[in-house]
């Protein structure tokens, strides 16, 4: 008789109470091996794999994909058969290895995520399957698994390797019974079983098999959102791969075939849609409302000719160490408000409510604003004061990239100081943006855009733009603020200043 052990979903971030399970990495009946991933959780924060810490087969995945599990909540149940060292618990004493989960990684902390500590094992990806051809007398095929929720980007692993689509596994027909909490896994598997093999089986496109079908995870929150059935479609893409294009096409079609609507995702009744708020999403909302409602906003406008800017961007982006970043104008207002905070210190500070003082900050974490299809998530650069042009450069391309694929390691989205939005790549001029909790300062970054302007006594076209710099007035006041938003923008319309700074 096998020994099972349970997996509990661990806090994966800085006191997260729940997270939502994206997908599962694993199947029923899988052999896993020590820090492969089980699974993609979605937290407040950044969507993250979690790693297993048996080695053993799994019998059961306890929770669907898309369901939202509270911390310590098991989600997994792995068979490990006697031989595989169980965690530490509250009672043994005994410490995890190094790299596992709940084992020391450096800096003190404990190992919850993939790359955490030292790797002790080699995790390998579970090999893609493929559906046999179904028999004439072979049983109905297995319904295909609903698709978990999406997550941006198509790099997931080493080597810009697609991770393989999981496919929807039946239980075997002979399952051994084991007993687990009073209850016997064996039968209720294989009760299991014989209901799927008396129900009408799903209809499956011609030539595509029982398999699930082939589709990047934003894709597939795509199908979902819009209702589109993607075992109905065939995919346009390399090797059958469903696009966005086929999704979108589909969704459009007048004479589509409704789907039915995606469990616990969009609710609509005649027109009306509801969109559970959850995730990052959520986090973004409470953050908001705590942030608008707290700290006193004020926010205070200028425009600003940056013509000279935009000339010496062209001349920047063409040296050989710039090469393979993008040079944007969001760079140069990264450099310049840097270079400002360096002489306005008191911006790059936080109020402690709890002692009731003013904590201003050694080093400048600077936040930029990222959207993504989860919503509004605000990762930073650590001590961005003291990169170089071009390593500001990099950081700020590494850092929205990850952002938008949604990558970003919890610690990267905590510990900001001061914030940049740019509203400008969406051909918005400026806001009124509310600080990022904990922040004292946020500068909203408009669009750049050809006006007119008085430049040495005559009107001429010039490049302009609009910055919008909102700021706590326990913390900042009129004068302080004012002064550091005319510093970024004489930067910004005279770079060459930087050397005076």
């Amino acid at each position: 008789m096998g020994e099972l052990r349970q997996f509990k979903l661990p806090d994966v971030g800085e006191g997260l109470t729940d997270g939502e399970i994206l997908q599962w990495l694993v199947a029923v009946g899988d052999t896993v091996t020590v820090n492969q991933p089980l699974c993609e959780v979605e937290t407040a924060k950044a969507a993250v794999e979690l790693p297993s810490p048996y080695a053993g087969t799994v019998t059961e995945l306890l929770h669907e994909a898309g369901t939202t599990v509270d911390v310590g909540t098991p989600i997994i149940t792995i068979d490990v058969g006697g031989d595989a060292p169980a965690p530490a618990s509250s009672g043994d004493g005994a410490e995890p290895a190094a790299g596992l989960i709940g084992g020391a990684a450096p800096g003190g902390r404990t190992a919850v995520l993939v790359g955490y500590g030292p790797r002790t094992t080699e995790a390998r990806r579970r090999p893609r399957r493929t559906a046999p051809e179904a028999a004439p007398s072979a049983p109905a095929a297995a319904p295909v698994a609903p698709a978990a929720a999406a997550v941006p980007g198509a790099d997931y692993g080493s080597g810009g390797t697609e991770r393989p689509p999981l496919l929807a596994t039946a239980p075997d027909a002979t399952v051994k019974p084991m007993r687990h909490g009073g209850l016997e896994v064996g039968r209720q598997a294989e009760a299991h079983a014989r209901a799927e093999a008396a129900a009408p089986s799903r209809p499956v496109s011609p030539g595509r098999g029982s398999a699930r079908p082939l589709a990047k995870p934003p894709v597939r929150k795509l199908a979902r959102d819009l209702g589109v059935d993607l075992t109905a479609l065939t995919g346009s893409g390399a090797g059958g791969v469903i696009t966005r294009e086929d999704v979108t096409a589909a969704a459009s079609a007048p004479a589509a075939t409704p789907a039915a609507p995606a469990p616990a995702a969009v609710a609509a009744t005649g027109g009306e849609q509801r969109i559970p708020v959850k995730g990052v999403r959520k986090a973004t909302a409470a953050a908001m409302v705590a942030s608008a409602f707290t700290a006193p906003h004020v926010t205070e406008f200028l425009t600003v000719d940056v013509t000279r800017m935009m000339k010496l961007r062209s001349r920047v982006a063409a040296r050989p160490e710039f090469a393979g970043v993008k040079v944007s104008p969001l760079l140069f207002v990264a450099r310049a408000l840097l270079l400002a905070a360096r002489r306005h210190p008191m911006v790059n500070s936080s109020w402690d409510e709890a002692t009731q003082e003013i904590v201003v900050h050694g080093q400048v974490n600077l936040g930029i604003a990222a959207a993504t299809p989860r919503g509004l998530v605000v990762p930073n650069v650590k001590d961005a004061g003291r990169l170089s042009l071009a390593e500001l450069a990099g950081a700020l391309t590494e850092l929205t990239g990850t952002a938008r694929a949604g990558r970003t390691a919890p610690a990267d989205m905590t510990g900001g100081t001061i914030t940049i939005t740019n509203v400008g790549v969406f051909g918005v001029d400026t806001g009124t943006p509310i600080l990022n909790p904990g922040e004292s300062a946020i500068l909203a970054f408009g669009a750049v855009r050809e006006m007119p302007w008085v430049h040495k006594g005559r009107i001429a076209v010039r490049q302009v733009t609009q910055l919008a710099l909102s700021f706590d007035h326990r913390i900042i006041d009129g004068e302080l603020g004012s002064r550091f938003l005319a510093d970024v923008g004489a930067l910004l319309s005279d770079p060459g200043l930087a050397l005076t700074f």
